[in-house]
């Protein structure tokens, strides 16, 4: 029996009372707030789940002595403070790491440090950190590897030729539409699939798109793609995608409590492109792991640069795109305060943001209207100014 079987009853959810709306209405953006918080906190609720274990002794986050304070700054033309970023970008959680000490930690919105929280697209990063551990660890040969050396059932398809790395930059030339509210776009059709919980579906749903460019010339955000890297990912490793990422990462570098990660169907795979659910403080671990480049418990678990590579704008076709292996970089920032940052991010706001030049880590539950759309307030220049005022 593994640890992941053993331990795989869902851990208590201290939320799992409250009324929660459906995984349709989440992406509609047609949940009223009080449920829509209560939704976040309980995805775990809506599809089978497998339980990421806590490990047995938590990397210490200790108060740091100097408490970031409110402060004021100017985002789209207007200047707002702390209270302004939190109050109108709907924020449920958020907390700032300083030199791994903790300067700032809120809860809103009825969550609490017990409180785990949708990753959304955050898990994206997650997913693709998984593969440079399995290429550190010998299970993937080279990142210029064609999947369909791990993933045969994808030959003959529009997938046959893409590479590992075409796959991490989201430039596999497979025709995708991301659109999280049209019914009949590609992501839709897919979270249809999903609530089938069937096992393959959704890869099989994947095997059938058509190619619309040639392999690494067009980069096209997909979170079918991800779906792709976490099948990648338990095809190399031979494990479930959740214990791997237990094995080499949660309980490894010290994460204090459970996570729970969605799956395609029940004891099936991982949904590698949404669906972790984790506490404030572990969310800021992962942070700080990403940040001191990929160690854990005395171990370099991902390859040399590979934290610096993933996080950095990568050429397609001749062309910079701003975006790393499901990292983004944060824009225009050369010459700020925000150079070489980078993040993690999903919609309605979610965000783990990483600079290694200043050492902050700033995590952000949020729990915005609507799945598209710019925040009120701009969340880099947030970042810019909590980093500053941390300084």
């Amino acid at each position: 029996m593994t640890q992941i079987q053993a331990q795989a009853q869902t851990p208590v959810n201290v939320h799992a009372a409250e009324k929660i709306g459906t995984v349709q209405q989440i992406y509609d953006g047609a949940l009223l707030p009080d449920i829509q918080a209560n939704t976040f906190r309980n995805i775990d609720r809506l599809f089978s789940t497998r339980t990421v274990p806590a490990s047995g002794k938590a990397y210490p986050l200790p108060a740091g002595d100097k408490q970031l304070k409110n402060f004021v700054f100017k985002s789209n033309g207007k200047n707002f403070d702390l209270y302004d970023y939190v109050s109108l970008n709907r924020v449920g959680g958020l907390l700032v790491l300083k030199d791994g000490k903790i300067v700032f930690e809120n809860y809103q919105l009825g969550n609490s440090e017990k409180t785990r929280w949708m990753s959304m697209s955050v898990v994206k990063s997650i997913t693709a950190t998984l593969i440079g551990a399995a290429i550190k660890d010998g299970h993937i040969k080279s990142i210029d590897d064609p999947i369909v050396n791990y993933l045969p059932e994808l030959k003959g398809s529009a997938y046959d030729g893409v590479s590992v790395k075409n796959l991490l930059q989201m430039a596999s030339g497979v025709r995708w539409d991301e659109t999280y509210v049209n019914p009949k776009s590609d992501r839709r059709q897919m979270l249809e699939v999903q609530t089938m919980q069937k096992p393959g579906a959704v890869l099989q749903l994947m095997s059938k798109l058509p190619r619309a460019a040639a392999p690494g010339t067009r980069w096209n955000y997909s979170t079918g793609e991800t779906q792709v890297a976490g099948a990648l990912v338990r095809a190399a490793v031979g494990k479930p995608v959740a214990q791997y990422l237990n094995e080499r990462i949660w309980g490894k570098f010290g994460m204090e409590s459970d996570a729970t990660w969605w799956l395609e169907s029940p004891d099936g795979l991982e949904v590698g492109g949404s669906g972790l659910s984790a506490t404030l403080r572990d969310y800021g671990r992962f942070g700080l792991f990403l940040l001191g480049g990929g160690k854990a418990g005395g171990e370099q678990i991902l390859p040399d640069n590979w934290v610096k590579d993933a996080g950095s704008p990568k050429m397609v076709d001749g062309k910079l795109v701003n975006y790393g292996y499901m990292l983004w970089p944060i824009p225009d920032a050369a010459g700020t305060i925000n150079e070489g940052a980078f993040e993690a991010r999903g919609i309605f706001g979610q965000h783990i943001y990483m600079n290694p030049k200043e050492n902050v880590v700033i995590v952000v539950w949020g729990a915005l209207p609507k799945p598209t759309g710019s925040a009120p307030v701009g969340d880099n220049d947030f970042f810019a100014a909590a980093t500053q005022a941390v300084r």
